[in-house]
């Protein structure tokens, strides 16, 4: 297994860990939590780096690199959900749009070709994680509210421009 593949598999990893951090609840926990999720969120950008300078792409990086952040961002929005720091509807809206990116890719896929991560995509993820990181942090309630709106504005974004550009897909059908 080469480098980039198992950082991916250490994010995926540390996932029960920053969980498990979380629901002990210790003094500091939260900054704990936020440690681990900061060091997963490295890892991501590691092995993306490691891989594409050094043409160590594979099939598990191509399936499990972005399982791994999917499942990253999900746990530390389940737990914002949780103790009641978002509301469950910004949450079910990224896993909605995960779901439906997911299945376009597929029927893409089916038809011979691959949709790319496009710029938005990028842009949400980025967003994503600096929102998830400041809201570790004791921060005021209306900036909690802008990293959600956040969120799930970046969120919509990039849905509706994959489909918007890929929308060829569905023709074929």
């Amino acid at each position: 297994m080469n480098l980039p593949n198992k950082l991916t598999l250490l994010r995926i990893l540390l996932i029960p860990v920053f969980m498990g951090v979380l629901y002990w609840g210790f003094p500091g926990a939260n900054y704990a939590a936020l440690v681990i999720f900061i060091l997963a969120s490295l890892t991501d950008l590691l092995d993306g780096h490691i891989a594409r300078s050094r043409n160590l792409v594979t099939d598990f990086g191509k399936f499990a690199d972005p399982l791994a952040d999917k499942m990253l961002v999900t746990a530390a929005m389940l737990w914002f959900v949780e103790i009641g720091q978002m509301p469950a509807w910004a949450l079910l809206i990224v896993i909605c749009r995960e779901f439906a990116v997911s299945g376009l890719r597929m029927l893409a896929s089916d038809a011979g070709r691959v949709i790319a991560a496009g710029w938005s995509g990028k842009v949400k993820t980025a967003a994503t994680m600096v929102c998830l990181v400041l809201m570790f942090l004791p921060i005021p309630k209306v900036l909690n509210t802008a990293c959600v709106w956040v969120i799930v504005v970046t969120t919509l974004y990039s849905g509706v421009e994959y489909f918007t550009k890929n929308k060829d897909v569905f023709r074929s059908m």
